[in-house]
Order: structure tokens, then C-alpha cells, then sequence
């Protein structure tokens, strides 16, 4: 089969590798139908790591997946060949302190879908999963549905995280994928007020079209003192939805006494700052966001009833062989691109 590699920093092949088989009997094996392009998939493509995860090339990358059945081990009761589904990438070991204490997205032995000295990604024809792995996709929902799950799911969490946001008036600082899932399910929890930001464009006329109360843009705007002209009080909760450090600057002037800062972004640096006087005087609290647990299903769930719509988050699409096209648009923020999706 075919699997599109990276061999180096920003280097990228499609190479014939061996077709995955099944080997315990709760495996399945899924042929790919699309997979989104994520900013962690872009992490590993421009700086070859995130953290202490480095890519030892080659290796495939891809975690927001949607497939098809075509083989299921003795064990698999649940699914069969046929049904389309969308992967949860997380695989855990069900057995650690973490998994045991309902933390199962910070396992001790966590193996991650395209997540290096884990498990090679989805950015193959066919890959192999446990059938806890799959979730059948209902009738009205298709493959981007199905893709989108993952990264909804995180805004799912966040918000989760948060402790709800009905009610309240929330920032979104970076509106990319994870931004717009996180407006997305604020908006489904009945968050009063959403403002939004983020220095493409592009993204802030797909922010307008979902209606939020404003859309500013960084790079011209004075966005604190724009939010703070509409909300003199301070917002109750922010969502850091970028990974930079000025984003966090401004989450902390943007809130009011006792508001909450949710971290959801993946910096490239390795050390946050927060202002002493700013965040200790006005008790702000901080809460960092690793992946999701036991929120995919409600992302799915919320997709098909229609509580949340994601017609405005895919605005790329790109054929399998063309996957670097695809990762160099995104790492550049090119052609106002939100979403791009890998179609196979």
C-alpha cells in the first residue's frame, strides 16, 4: 500500500510500505477516506518535533481520520466490514493510575495515532486500530464529519473544562480549527457572548458568518481595548486557541477578576509567562488542555442532531498524493485556509 512519509524537516514522500494486519482480535483493519490536516501534523512537518516527541524519519503522521471496514479480527462483535466510522486516536492502556482514575488522555503508556514512538499515522491507504477505536458514523453524517470529530472533540473538552460557559460571554483568541470547535460547542453550551480573534482574515469572515459578536484581527486591531469597549467588566472565560505568547498576554488583560484562561493551543516555544500583578491580584485561574477523554461520541452525537454544524470549517480539499501541497498551504496560512482535508 501506499503511505505518504515525512523524510525530513518540511520533506515529505509517498512510499509503498508493508499493508497493515490484524493482529490482536479486537484489531480492525479501516481503509482511509479522509483525513484532516492538523496543527500538531504541521508541529512535526516544520520542526520535526513537539516537545520531547521527535520524529525519527520516516514516519507518517495524521490523527483526524475517517474510514471504511474491510477486515475485522475473531474478537470485533461491534463492527463489520462496511461500516464507515471515524477513529479515535487515542490508545490507551486501561490500566495505569491515569486510565484507572478516568484520566485515560494522560495514560501513562499512551499509544497516540501519528504521534512519534507511538504509532504511525492515518496518512496510509489502510491502517489497523482496536475496534474501542471506531465509531460508527450515523446515516446523515459523511467522511469530513467523521474527521472533524477529533478536533471537535477537543473543543468539546475545552469547554467542558471550563465548567460550561451558558450564560457567560467568552474570547476566543485564534480562530483556526480548534478555535472554531471551541466556538462552535460554546455556542451549542449557550455561551451569552462570543468574541473572536485571529490574524488571518479570511477566518475572522467565517467567524462573522457563524455570527459571533465580534472578529478582530491582531495584527491591526487593538483587540483588548475593542472587546474591552464592548465588555468594560472583563470576560468571564478565554480560550488560547494559538499557542503564542502574546494571545496569552492578552487573555489575561481581557478577563475579569476571578475569570478563567483555558489553554488549548500547542506553542512551538517551551515556556509560557503570565504577569504576576495582572493574574495573581484579579485570582485568575489557569487550565491547560491535553487532547480530549470520552468526547468524541459527543461531538458525533452533536454533528447529527445539528447542534453543531461544521458546513464552514473545510475549505481545502486535496487528492492523497498531493498531501504536502496540502501541509504547505496550512504551514503557511496560505489562500485563508482553515481546514484542509486529505481525500483518498
Amino acid at each position: 500500500m501506499k503511505a505518504m512519509m515525512l523524510t525530513g524537516i518540511r520533506q515529505m514522500e509517498m512510499r509503498e510500505v508493508n499493508d497493515p494486519v490484524i493482529k490482536q482480535p479486537d484489531d480492525v483493519r479501516i481503509r482511509m477516506l479522509a483525513v484532516g490536516v492538523c496543527g500538531s501534523d504541521i508541529h512535526y512537518y516544520t520542526q520535526g518535533r513537539i516537545g520531547s516527541q521527535e520524529v525519527k524519519y520516516p514516519f507518517t503522521v495524521g490523527h483526524e481520520g475517517s474510514g471504511i471496514i474491510v477486515e475485522t479480527g475473531p474478537a470485533v462483535t461491534r463492527l463489520k466490514a462496511g461500516d464507515r466510522i471515524a477513529i479515535e486516536p487515542s490508545m490507551p492502556c486501561g490500566s495505569c493510575d491515569q486510565c484507572l482514575s478516568g484520566r485515560s488522555h494522560t495514560c501513562r503508556r499512551i499509544k497516540f495515532l501519528g504521534c512519534p514512538g507511538q504509532a504511525e499515522g492515518a496518512l496510509s491507504e489502510f491502517i489497523v486500530m482496536p475496534e474501542a477505536n471506531c465509531l460508527v458514523l450515523p446515516d446523515n453524517l459523511n467522511s469530513d464529519h467523521g474527521s472533524i470529530s477529533e478536533p471537535l472533540a477537543i473543543g468539546v473538552y475545552s469547554v467542558k473544562k471550563s465548567g460550561g460557559v451558558k450564560g457567560l460571554r467568552i474570547g476566543i483568541l485564534g480562530f483556526g480549527p480548534i478555535g472554531m470547535s471551541v466556538m462552535l460547542a460554546a455556542r451549542a453550551d449557550g455561551a451569552e457572548k462570543i468574541y473572536v480573534t485571529d490574524k488571518i482574515d479570511e477566518r475572522l469572515e467565517i467567524a462573522l458568518k457563524e455570527m459571533v459578536c465580534s472578529a478582530s484581527n491582531p495584527l491591526r486591531d487593538d483587540i483588548v481595548k475593542i472587546i474591552r469597549d464592548h465588555e468594560p467588566p472583563g470576560l468571564d472565560v478565554v480560550f488560547e486557541c494559538c499557542g503564542q505568547q502574546d494571545a496569552l498576554d492578552q487573555a489575561v488583560d481581557l478577563l475579569k477578576p476571578g475569570g478563567k484562561i483555558i489553554v488549548t493551543g500547542i506553542p512551538e516555544f517551551d515556556n509560557w509567562s503570565l504577569n504576576v500583578e495582572n493574574t495573581r491580584r484579579r485570582e485568575l485561574s489557569v487550565q491547560f488542555i491535553r487532547r480530549q477523554v470520552d468526547c468524541a461520541e459527543t461531538a458525533i452525537v452533536m454533528m447529527s442532531k445539528g447542534t453543531i454544524d461544521i458546513g464552514n470549517m473545510v475549505t481545502h480539499r486535496f487528492p492523497f498524493e498531493r498531501t504536502r501541497e496540502a501541509f504547505d498551504l496550512v504551514a503557511g496560512y496560505r489562500d485563508g485556509v482553515m481546514k484542509a482535508m486529505i481525500d483518498f
